[in-house]
């Protein structure tokens, strides 16, 4: 079986729809599937870890013509025609069995120009707010109703809907047993902040500056993970070296799943580790950090599985952080087991 992703990361686009696919792209590769990218060379891509998974990659130019019809029209870097006509020819070299797109900025227009050139189609979306004509829908977000994708899709699609199908790596349901066990006494020893692998408005800056004066037990240790791409490492470093308590910075981690299961408390942003998290039961103080992510951040904040906060409330939250440890850990353990990767990827067999 062949698949291709058509998918893309930038400082604007961030680095979390790359993530997910490469997740599913190697499930589909221990499967025995052959797997390709398609990728444009945005500013702060991430074609060189695909390659560095060992999966190929065709690199797109960047085009300054877009045709501004969707919302997230300039995150394609071309037009939706000439991105179709630019993937059209690598079809025709071989037979595709399947092409996954995961963009913002690619819709039904796209996709019926494309999907004569491959015998499925599967979409992964998560702000249901576009056309799509595909085959396989995939969207991962809490409580997400099929209501809200049936005007969008074909009759024929089949929906996959909800955080139980959260595209995560294999570690995650490795740790998980350990993690949920050590939260059964709950302690604050531990804090880790991650703000996306990006992070381009420096909300990490923010929260560091806002936990300076924070009342934190003298012993904790916290962590800091950044992606490599992040414009603003060298300033959280020394933001880092400042704190009174003992804080590390660190980059481009490969073993995201042990940190968070050895951590007490995250503070993290509302994106694609919000489900990394909910599948370790770690309790986890959510900041929005783009508008798209609204809906999900406050459908897991009423349902108790995250705090949802500004910056400024941090301090509190952190300091009264035991009325709420328990109940935020154990709901979040709910909603995701880090299996889901694996169920999807059987829909393609």
């Amino acid at each position: 079986m062949r698949v291709i992703f058509r998918v893309d990361a930038s400082l604007q686009i961030g680095s979390g729809h790359v993530m997910r696919c490469l997740t599913l792209a190697e499930v589909l590769r221990e499967n025995g599937a052959k797997v390709k990218f398609i990728c444009r060379e945005h500013g702060g891509n991430l074609i060189k870890k695909i390659k560095e998974k060992n999966f190929q990659v065709i690199e797109l130019e960047v085009s300054n013509n877009t045709d501004g019809k969707l919302k997230h029209a300039s995150w394609l870097g071309s037009t939706q025609q000439q991105d179709a006509l630019d993937c059209i020819e690598i079809l025709k070299l071989e037979k595709t069995e399947w092409i996954i797109i995961d963009h913002y900025a690619i819709d039904k227009q796209w996709q019926n120009l494309v999907r004569s050139h491959c015998k499925n189609l599967m979409v992964i979306d998560d702000l249901a707010d576009r056309k799509h004509l595909c085959d396989i829908l995939l969207d991962q977000t809490y409580g997400r109703d099929k209501r809200e994708y049936e005007s969008l899709v074909p009759k024929s699609c089949k929906m996959l809907l909800g955080s139980q199908y959260a595209l995560l790596r294999p570690e995650f349901a490795k740790w998980r047993p350990y993690s949920l066990d050590r939260r059964s006494k709950p302690e604050f020893k531990h804090l880790l902040i991650n703000m996306g692998g990006v992070d381009v408005d420096n909300v990490t800056g923010q929260v560091l500056d806002e936990l300076k004066p924070c009342n934190l037990p003298s012993d904790i240790n916290i962590t800091v993970v950044m992606g490599g791409a992040a414009p603003h490492v060298e300033s959280v470093i020394v933001k880092a070296s400042a704190l009174p308590c003992k804080t590390e910075v660190k980059i481009n981690v490969d073993n995201m799943a042990e940190i968070m299961a050895n951590s007490d408390i995250s503070i993290g942003a509302s994106g694609a580790t919000t489900w990394e998290r909910c599948c370790l039961g770690l309790p986890t103080i959510q900041i929005i950090t783009a508008y798209n992510q609204g809906l999900i951040a406050n459908n897991l904040d009423r349902a108790s599985i995250v705090k949802l906060s500004a910056v400024s409330s941090l301090s509190t939250l952190l300091e009264t952080r035991q009325h709420w440890m328990s109940d935020v850990s154990v709901n979040a353990s709910k909603i995701c087991d880090g299996t889901g990767a694996t169920v999807v990827a059987s829909y393609l067999q």
